[in-house]
């Protein structure tokens, strides 16, 4: 391996915050927004129709947009880091491979990420790159950016159908993280890898 890609969203971070922050924002117990979540998920719907459920008929979009105005974006500090990540993704580059990180979030959680200074080569968001995944061009990005060949680049995530299907597609090697909403409760077949922890991950392919 000559490189690791790693999602964002429930892969390094815990999307805890940013719903506890859209749960105030629309007046409701934090405990409600997380219920509605998992209950838009198990009918596997986008993840954005529990702020639908909440306010039916709302421009989600233009929602986001207001609370940015309102100083009530997306935030990030280390208490949003499963706490695997930091000494994993250390590990992995003293072992000589390069970090990066890619995921489906807005432009602004770079920078977030970058102030946190974690052990990482590169990292980039779909907003940046003007692609979303699962749609093949994300995977293309991610081939184009990372130094290595395709079956040379793990691509780690906890999402099935975002992450590992179409990164497998791409010709990427796959490592499925079972944690978050969507990774413990949807199976996977095809990861070349299923492992309990980012830590577990870094041995393995340290080892390598």
């Amino acid at each position: 391996m000559r490189s690791v890609v790693f999602d964002i969203g429930e892969t390094l971070t815990s999307d805890t915050r940013y719903w506890a922050d859209w749960a105030r924002w629309l007046g409701v117990p934090a405990h409600t927004m997380s219920a509605l979540v998992g209950v838009v998920l198990a009918q596997g719907r986008d993840n954005a129709d529990a702020i639908r459920l909440v306010r039916p008929g709302v421009d989600v979009a233009a929602e986001w947009r207001a609370r940015c105005a309102a100083g009530l974006g997306d935030r990030l500090d280390e208490t949003d880091l499963y706490p695997d990540v930091r000494p994993a993704l250390s590990r992995l580059r003293e072992a000589g491979l390069w970090v990066g990180v890619a995921g489906n979030q807005n432009a602004a959680v770079s920078g977030l990420l970058s102030e946190l200074n974690l052990p990482m080569d590169a990292i980039a968001t779909s907003a940046e790159w003007g692609v979303a995944k699962p749609s093949p061009g994300f995977f293309e990005r991610v081939i184009a950016w990372a130094p290595g060949k395709p079956q040379e680049i793990p691509h780690v995530g906890d999402h099935p159908a975002n992450d590992v299907v179409p990164a497998r597609a791409a010709g990427l090697r796959t490592a499925h993280l079972p944690r978050g909403p969507i990774g413990l409760a949807t199976t996977t077949a095809g990861a070349d890898r299923t492992v309990g922890s980012l830590s577990e991950l870094a041995e393995l392919l340290s080892d390598q």
